[in-house]
């Protein structure tokens, strides 16, 4: 459900004909899911729409928390 929740929000950026886009961490914080997790699931899911959508220039991974930054870090530099 993460993953398709990053994929419906491209697709809708795609649609409305943005060329950037921010995500907050999805579910890492009032809904307790693992952060590391969380991370791996947002890049993943947003790196292969990125591949078949290339007009979409930017996304920001917006991390309200140190520990959250830091899931996404080390997601991105794998």
């Amino acid at each position: 459900m993460l993953a398709s929740a990053y994929r419906r929000s491209l697709e809708e950026a795609v649609k409305a004909g943005a060329q950037s886009i921010a995500f907050p961490a999805i579910s890492t914080w009032v809904y307790g899911y693992p952060k590391d997790e969380a991370a791996k699931i947002a890049v993943a899911a947003i790196s292969a729409f990125l591949a078949a959508y290339p007009q979409i220039e930017e996304v920001r991974l917006v991390c309200f928390s140190e520990d959250s930054a830091q899931a996404h870090l080390r997601t991105l530099t794998v």
